[in-house]
């Protein structure tokens, strides 16, 4: 789902607000509300399938080809320790773009399904809980209220760290393949 075209269908309204109106995309996954801030969102998308790269920890789902790219697609159930996510008609891939190392960078997640955009008033939305919260603390940018409900904002950043996922890999091919790792002695 191109957002250019939801905008020109009507669906997505004041897309281009500014950040201080806190407009969020939200979505589930295993039955959880979590939402991202709307500026971060590139892309939404039906699920492609995708290609499995070998040597990867578990939360790498595989990567895609965006027209000529090659895009990672995380499992966001398993980043957050949970089980990995059921492929279902209304699974989509959400493409966010995360900073890391002075760049930007292109990253799916593997969502259940994308609910809507919403706004969300900075007085209806709580700092992170300290403990007690199903994922990591530092996941977290707040936890809003809609409708006596509550909704999970996530810290894309955090959540997609290129620089904590970068060590997760090598720790993964150090630990199940130590003689990749190895040095090879020059004969």
């Amino acid at each position: 789902m191109n957002m250019n075209k939801l905008r020109r269908n009507g669906e997505l309204k004041n897309i281009e607000a500014a950040p201080e109106e806190k407009q969020y995309l939200t979505f589930t996954l295993n039955q959880e509300l979590f939402a991202v801030v709307i500026h971060s969102i590139k892309e939404i998308i039906e699920y492609p399938g995708v290609t499995e790269v070998p040597l990867m920890p578990r939360f790498m789902h595989g990567v895609i080809n965006m027209r000529g790219a090659v895009i990672p697609v995380i499992d966001l159930a398993i980043r957050f320790g949970k089980e990995s996510s059921h492929l279902g008609r209304r699974s989509c891939v959400v493409i966010l773009e995360v900073f890391f190392a002075d760049e930007y960078h292109e990253m799916g997640i593997l969502v259940d399904a994308v609910n809507e955009v919403l706004e969300i008033p900075a007085h209806q939305i709580e700092s992170p809980p300290e403990f007690g919260a199903k994922i990591r603390s530092e996941f977290i940018a707040g936890i809003g209220k809609i409708n006596e409900k509550f909704v999970i904002i996530l810290d894309v950043n955090h959540v997609l760290s290129l620089g904590e996922m970068s060590s997760m890999v090598i720790d993964e091919i150090n630990f199940n393949h130590p003689a990749l790792s190895a040095p090879q002695n020059a004969e």
